[in-house]
């Protein structure tokens, strides 16, 4: 059984995970912590997620060892920080946290040479799933067609465009010899000119409770292909960041993707 610790455990995600992990027969929550000065310290994680006491109390540090690997959907300097704890202490980590710099990012590249990591801006199976088939559909459309993705997420999202939208118009970009970079369009505002013909659009809807929902479309002459997914429930992410640890208990140390996981990469 994968014993795991849950970064931000008094949280949203934090207790979609605890109750995850609970109903997963192949994974165990033995620590879970906050921020020092939560008011949700000393309470015990299993009644903050509904599944009733599980005897393991939210702390406001990660300092325990006796967990396999970690769980981490909080804020990009608070990942950083506990990759470098993750990283001393040999455990592994499964990080659904977005908005890295690019600092951040050659942070987690070096604890990877030493730790086995899975980054994923999301762990949904059937947005991972899509981005294979965004990848089809780019190699088979090629320049023919115009390209725009569309997301959608609740008022407290603070990074936009997401990070799925992001790693989509990545994919999409590398299977047609683009970056974003170059590529990317992620502001209309006043007189645009006319839309360029390699031009990879964004745009972003922040409203209400909204989950998660992308859009992709492939707009050509006479016909429009459209590629969406939309999550309605915060569980498909926990359900694919446990399948993600459970896999990880299997690897050496290395930078991993949800595409890996899936077996499909």
């Amino acid at each position: 059984m994968i014993q795991l610790a849950i970064a931000g455990a008094a949280g949203r995600m934090g207790r979609t995970l605890i109750e995850a992990a609970h109903e997963n027969p192949q994974t165990q929550v033995v620590h879970g912590f906050e921020q020092p000065g939560s008011s949700k310290i000393d309470r015990d994680s299993g009644e903050l997620a509904g599944i009733g006491n599980n005897g393991v109390s939210i702390t406001d540090h990660i300092g325990s060892t006796d967990f396999d690997t970690l769980v981490e959907f909080t804020s990009p300097a608070a990942t950083v920080e506990h990759i470098e704890y993750c990283r001393a202490n040999r455990r592994q980590i499964v990080i659904g946290t977005t908005g890295f710099s690019e600092q951040d990012q050659e942070k987690i590249e070096q604890a990877a040479q030493d730790i086995a990591i899975v980054l994923a801006p999301n762990m949904s199976v059937g947005v991972n799933l899509c981005l294979k088939l965004l990848e089809v559909a780019a190699e088979v459309l090629g320049d023919a067609v115009d390209i725009e993705v569309v997301e959608a997420h609740h008022r407290n999202k603070v990074d936009a465009p997401s990070g799925t939208a992001l790693r989509m118009g990545e994919v999409i970009a590398a299977a047609l010899d683009r970056t974003l970079a170059d590529n990317g369009v992620f502001s209309r505002h006043g007189q645009t000119g006319v839309r360029g013909e390699k031009d990879i659009g964004f745009a972003t809807i922040r409203a209400g409770d909204i989950v998660g929902e992308h859009n992709v479309m492939f707009a050509g002459s006479g016909e429009r292909i459209e590629i969406s997914h939309k999550a309605t429930s915060r569980m498909v992410f926990a359900h694919g960041a446990l399948r993600a640890a459970v896999w990880l208990s299997h690897q050496e140390p290395g930078l991993y993707n949800m595409e890996n996981v899936l077996g499909l990469g």
